[in-house]
């Protein structure tokens, strides 16, 4: 066993924990809360960005709507989590700052369909190019193979917590 810089005493690879956990378990918990935590403040920063009114928690919509184009609030509120009322209360609010519409479904005519506005659009997008203008420069140092690996390890782990 030995010791990280803050003190904590680390067990060899694949040796369990006085708990039972297994030590690479136990690193990777550590350092995906630390992400979600980093990941969670960077959101508000970027909904604040996008409108200063804009609620944290309404950017994961409007990032969905800016890669799937229309959608419908049930599909929404599926996706981001949540029931219909809060669903409901997000998209007034989204719309209010005019950065969404709501249009009848070409679908079905009883349903309709969330988009983001000229305006919405043009926001999350010079949000988003910022924010890929950072992962550039705050991992410039890395070679591509590892930003790759990254994105697909990170991909697969989505995938796996989405079941």
């Amino acid at each position: 066993m030995h010791e990280d810089a803050n003190g904590g005493g680390h067990h060899a690879a694949g040796q369990a924990t006085p708990s039972g956990a297994d030590q690479e378990f136990l690193a990777l918990e550590r350092e995906l809360t630390v992400l979600l935590r980093r990941a969670r403040a960077n959101q508000g920063e970027m909904a604040r960005e996008v409108h200063p009114d804009l609620e944290s928690s309404a950017y994961g919509l409007l990032i969905r709507l800016d890669e799937l184009g229309g959608q419908r609030a049930t599909e929404l509120a599926a996706y981001i989590g949540v029931g219909k009322a809060t669903m409901s209360r997000q998209l007034r609010a989204l719309e209010e700052l005019g950065l969404i519409a709501r249009e009848p479904d070409p679908a079905d005519g009883r349903a309709w369909l969330v988009t983001l506005t000229e305006e919405g659009s043009r926001r999350v997008g010079t949000v988003r190019e910022a924010r890929r203008g950072r992962y550039v420069r705050q991992l410039a140092h890395w070679d591509r193979r590892e930003v790759s690996e990254l994105a697909r390890l990170l991909h697969e782990l989505n995938g796996v917590m989405a079941k």
